[in-house]
């Protein structure tokens, strides 16, 4: 991590970081649809924890969360992750996912962490878990995404 990245995580507590996702008004459209909560930000362990609400709009004809909707769940952590790691002050796209699904999803809440294993300057690893309301696994996934700066969060 650079120096000047390092000063700026020192800018914001984890419940300052935590407000500001919270009361957003910006919030992305898709981060909407999935019914996007930020619960807990660690910037110490380079992690969030994110609800969703997964709506009847997300499933398929079984009635279950369709999968594509489960991977934009755990690419939302694993950047969002990435954005807390950073210290707000970079986004990181992802290059590369792979998502293993443990068993099927219903509408209704849908925890998800992401954490960030390794932080560097061209690529960061990432996990991602999503778990149902009784705390069963449903999805995990590993990531690499790649920071890119970008102007510092303002609200």
């Amino acid at each position: 991590m650079t120096e000047a990245t390092t000063e700026a995580r020192k800018s914001f507590t984890d419940e300052e970081l935590l407000a500001r996702f919270t009361g957003t008004k910006r919030q992305p459209p898709g981060s909407q649809l999935l019914g996007f909560r930020m619960v807990r930000v660690s910037q110490a362990d380079r992690e969030v924890e994110v609800a969703f609400e997964a709506t009847e709009q997300l499933t398929n004809p079984m009635k279950q969360i369709q999968g594509g909707y489960l991977c934009a769940m755990l690419d939302e952590v694993m950047s969002v992750a990435c954005m807390v790691a950073s210290g707000m002050t970079a986004v990181a796209p992802t290059v590369e996912m792979k998502t293993s699904f443990f068993r099927p999803a219903l509408p209704g809440l849908i925890r998800g962490v992401g954490r960030v294993v390794r932080w560097g300057k061209t690529i960061a690893f990432t996990e991602g878990e999503l778990v149902d309301d009784q705390g069963r696994t449903l999805a995990r996934a590993t990531g690499t995404a790649m920071p890119t700066p970008f102007a510092r969060y303002k609200d």
